[in-house]
């Protein structure tokens, strides 16, 4: 079964209703704005499917049930329509076992994922403003793209982080996006832009990405191994 290593940490509450078993996920950290309810039996009050994200690019649908074959792990359902094609995850989340050691399972895990984003969201979970990069040791080619309000709409951008290594070399209309973006994330005055200078220089550094890299492969590796065995 596919599933995704762990990348973040989320709350479980074992419930019993009238016998039945289940228990109740709470996941801010991959940015799921609700309580999910996940029972036994599939019966009142599980959530089941819900939309996650319904935008014009893309939609996100989420669903969550117990494992037919090892109650120990709760199966998350991802059903994903980008352009007309849908494209189907199953990840596991173990919840047989307190989960006590956030920072060397979790915390330290994230210093070297290959993802990165800087998300504000509204009261109901809805993206606003921010910015996110894949890292992937292309170099100079390396870009991120930067997101903001725009009225009614959303504006995406796409920026290379080369151009941010020299303050002279920003171009002007990405220190305009840059300022909206910063106001959205309510950051201090130009805490956005000192952000992403820091974050070029960091992935212009070539050994440092690779080795980074390298750390992340071998831990998705360790991760899909322990599930064939």
């Amino acid at each position: 079964m596919p599933g995704a290593e762990k990348e973040h940490v989320m709350v479980c509450v074992q419930i019993q209703i009238d016998g039945r078993n289940g228990v109740m996920l709470a996941d801010p950290g991959y940015h799921v704005p609700r309580i999910i309810t996940v029972m036994a039996d599939g019966a009142y009050p599980h959530t089941g499917w819900f939309t996650q994200m319904d935008e014009p690019h893309c939609r996100k649908e989420y669903n969550y049930t117990f494992n037919q074959d090892n109650p120990g792990y709760v199966e998350w359902q991802e059903r994903e329509t980008r352009g007309g094609i849908v494209k189907c995850q199953i990840s596991l989340v173990f919840v047989g076992k307190p989960y006590q050691d956030a920072v060397n399972v979790t915390e330290r895990r994230n210093l070297v994922y290959n993802f990165r984003s800087l998300l504000s969201r509204d009261q109901k979970g809805h993206l606003r403003a921010g910015m996110y990069f894949p890292i992937g040791g292309r170099g100079v080619e390396e870009q991120f793209t930067l997101f903001f309000e725009e009225g009614p709409e959303k504006r995406k951008t796409k920026y290379k982080f080369s151009s941010f290594i020299s303050t002279k070399d920003i171009p002007e209309s990405a220190l305009e996006d840059i300022k909206l973006c910063n106001v959205q994330l309510n950051y201090k005055p130009d805490e956005l832009l000192e952000i992403i200078c820091k974050l070029a220089n960091v992935m212009a550094d070539e050994s440092f990405i690779e080795q980074m890299l390298k750390i992340n492969d071998d831990i998705c590796r360790a991760g899909f191994d322990a599930q064939r065995d």
